[in-house]
């Protein structure tokens, strides 16, 4: 029946409880947690300061009218409301973060596990050391193999691809075209420098063929593309591209 307040107790208790894990951390891991945490204060300075100008009135300076003013206003200056001004900028952030938005936001996590099979090397196969990428790769034109004692990551040919198909959201139509490289994978950076592709990745590709020039009149040639199915289980990547 006392729900209620077992709940506020357990929150006003949390501040006590992060303080003592605070304390206690050491390491790496104390490095990250300080990390998170000053982010969380930044956002809430920025949250309060925010809330604090919302009904500021600040002067404007573009705000003087053309011709004579009477005396009565002489002494006055033009202002302008904070809060138009906040809503301006979230405005132009939105326009921004719009620009950049890709058709699949959210991707299902990889475990470690799905991604690499532990390959056994040395005379009697005891090292577990190696690992074989189990997704679909991308290496770059002139890529040339570790020697064998140093490779420690091994993409196979069979899941290393070249080509892509690409639909252009406006045009309605697809194209198979050239990948110039991975430029992020949302599982984890290392897979971006390993060049893994799996679903939700942004992968770099030529776009010379489809006659895309600027505003200037340079022609495109590399655009950015989202893959939008699992690679590895279709035999071909498909996605779509970032207008």
């Amino acid at each position: 029946m006392d729900h209620e307040e077992r709940t506020r107790k357990r929150e006003a208790r949390q501040v006590h409880k992060s303080s003592q894990y605070t304390q206690k951390l050491h390491g790496l891991k104390a490095k990250l947690h300080h990390a998170k945490r000053h982010s969380e204060k930044v956002q809430m300075k920025k949250t309060l300061k925010a809330h604090d100008e919302r009904n500021v009135k600040q002067k404007d300076e573009g705000a003087v009218p053309e011709g004579a003013l009477p005396t009565y206003l002489l002494d006055r200056e033009g202002q302008k409301d904070a809060k138009s001004l906040s809503s301006a900028v979230k405005e132009r952030r939105k326009d921004k973060a719009a620009k950049y938005s890709v058709p699949l936001p959210k991707v299902r996590g990889i475990a470690e596990d799905e991604m690499f099979k532990v390959l056994k090397s040395g005379k009697s196969k005891t090292k577990q050391w190696k690992r074989m990428v189990s997704k679909a790769t991308f290496v770059g034109e002139g890529f040339t193999r570790k020697p064998v004692k140093m490779e420690r990551f091994v993409r196979p040919m069979a899941l290393r691809y070249k080509k892509a198909n690409v639909t252009h959201p406006d045009l309605k139509a697809t194209f198979q075209l050239a990948i110039l490289g991975v430029k992020k994978n949302p599982q984890s950076p290392m897979y971006t420098q390993l060049g893994v592709m799996t679903k939700g990745t942004i992968i770099e590709v030529n776009v010379s063929e489809l006659g895309l020039v600027t505003t200037g009149g340079k022609v495109v040639w590399g655009k950015y593309a989202q893959i939008t199915n699992n690679p590895e289980n279709d035999g071909c990547i498909n996605s779509i591209l970032l207008v």
